[in-house]
């Protein structure tokens, strides 16, 4: 918009006046989809579909629009399915315990939407699970043979080397 809308005009005409303008000038040419028709014209949408279809096609997350007790399942199973990844068996009792303490706070909210059925993660059965996932750590290279010194026979011969000179 290039200037207020002036007191005398509707807002209709203004915008009109406003893309008309726009259009003589030029700023609408080469856009891309420039000649082809909307597409879902014909369906009556509702905000959450337009922004489920727009999430979808800039390839976005949609957990965000998940109510809080299907989010909270979907991220049980995520962490449940992903633990393999995790370096050690304190990050997966770090991430249990993060996880609980979120969901223990949400339990303590109103509910919101369908009602919050999750379970808690056990830290134990998952570190238990995490050992399984793991290969086991590889065996420790064997010791070399530690060669035997061999002194030369003079120095056998007077002590030398032993402190007894």
């Amino acid at each position: 918009m290039t200037a207020r809308k002036p007191a005398s005009s509707s807002f209709g005409d203004w915008v009109e006046r406003q893309i008309r303008e726009a259009q003589e000038r030029g700023d609408f040419d080469g856009l891309a989809g420039a000649g082809r028709p909307l597409t879902g014209l014909d369906k009556p949408w509702s905000a959450e579909d337009w922004a489920i279809a727009k999430a979808r096609s800039e390839d976005l997350d949609l957990s965000a629009l998940l109510p809080p007790g299907l989010a909270f399942r979907r991220e049980r199973e995520q962490l449940r399915e992903e633990l393999g990844r995790l370096a050690s068996e304190d990050a997966v009792r770090e991430v249990a315990e993060d996880f609980n303490t979120r969901l223990r706070a949400a339990y303590r909210r109103p509910q919101e939407g369908p009602p919050l059925v999750v379970a808690l993660l056990d830290p134990d059965d998952l570190a238990a699970r995490w050992r399984e996932l793991r290969p086991p750590p590889p065996p420790p290279p064997p010791a070399e043979p530690v060669a035997e010194v061999r002194r030369r026979w003079w120095r056998r011969r007077r002590g030398v080397g032993r402190g007894l000179s």
